[in-house]
């Protein structure tokens, strides 16, 4: 398969999915979703959407069932972009190429704009219906892994740790454990609930859930080398704000290389757990390799 092609088609129908479920501007709340908007609809790789489409369609379940959830995905990444930029926390002002939301608008627009998008997730994951046995059963336990996903016990937890750590010295298992929260939680939630959503069987679902642990690790340690490694105008945000802030990172620890070979690894763990699916299974296979060599 040509992978630039599949991301690029696939990235077009999530954005204008987006479109359509965006709430319009108007109303005492038009300020909220223009900021709203602009941040989602500013770019982005729609990762967490497009592997939740790819392990959907791997256990051979149909993409526009499971692209209400896949959509949500990318609100919810999207709100804690605008929250991880606040001065309060990373103090970016440059994401996905352009201003951030609170540089663009101002810090209360942005805190709303990312609550607006969360709130807006979770009400367009309620709507869902994928046209399963058991559909109610199966949305509700998508809509509960997510929230478990992205709150306290997931992502959330894993920014507070992350920021707790910040000039502390730690191991490698320490920060396995936050980037498992803070990255891979999200990544994991997004690969599972599209082959819950596709009707997976038991099986299938418990290897494709290791693919996305893997796969958000290997993200993480990509995502740290290029911090190291990358260019602005690839990247979209400015490299070099791990060592600035004195953030725990694989190559902190491990080093260029070392690090390196460790995404190696997680990326062959991934590519195994799909050793039973078939044809349908390539696109997921496509992109955890990419992981190696993308630039941004």
């Amino acid at each position: 398969m040509e992978l630039k092609t599949y991301l690029a088609e696939r990235k077009a129908l999530i954005d204008q999915a987006l479109e359509k479920y965006l709430p319009p501007v108007q109303g005492q709340g038009a300020r909220v979703i223009v900021a709203m908007r602009y941040s989602l609809m500013a770019g982005g790789k729609r990762l967490r959407p497009i592997l939740c489409l790819a392990a959907a369609e791997a256990v051979g379940g149909n993409v526009s069932e499971a692209l209400p959830v896949a959509c949500a995905l990318e609100m919810i990444h999207t709100y804690s972009l605008i929250h991880d930029d606040l001065p309060a926390m990373d103090d970016d002002d440059l994401r996905r190429g352009q201003p951030t939301c609170h540089k663009k608008f101002d810090e209360a627009t942005a805190i709303l704009a990312g609550d607006g998008l969360l709130t807006e997730a979770f009400a367009l994951m309620s709507q869902v219906d994928h046209g399963l046995p058991d559909c109610n059963a199966v949305v509700l336990e998508v809509i509960n892994l997510i929230a478990q996903a992205a709150g306290s016990r997931g992502m959330v937890g894993g920014q507070m740790a992350d920021l707790l750590a910040e000039g502390q010295s730690l191991g490698l298992p320490q920060i396995e454990a936050i980037h498992s929260l803070k990255t891979g939680a999200l990544l994991t939630a997004a690969v599972r609930s599209g082959a819950l959503l596709g009707g997976g069987s038991p099986k299938a679902v418990a290897h494709l859930t290791r693919y996305g642990q893997c796969f958000g690790l290997a993200f993480q340690i990509t995502d740290d080398l290029l911090d190291v490694e990358g260019q602005a105008a690839e990247m979209g945000k400015s490299p070099g704000m791990d060592l600035l802030r004195q953030k725990a990172t694989y190559p902190g620890i491990l080093g260029v290389e070392t690090a390196r070979q460790q995404a190696r690894q997680l990326v062959s763990q991934a590519v195994m757990e799909l050793t039973g699916l078939g044809l349908e299974a390539e696109p997921l296979r496509e992109l955890v390799q990419y992981l190696l060599i993308r630039r941004h």
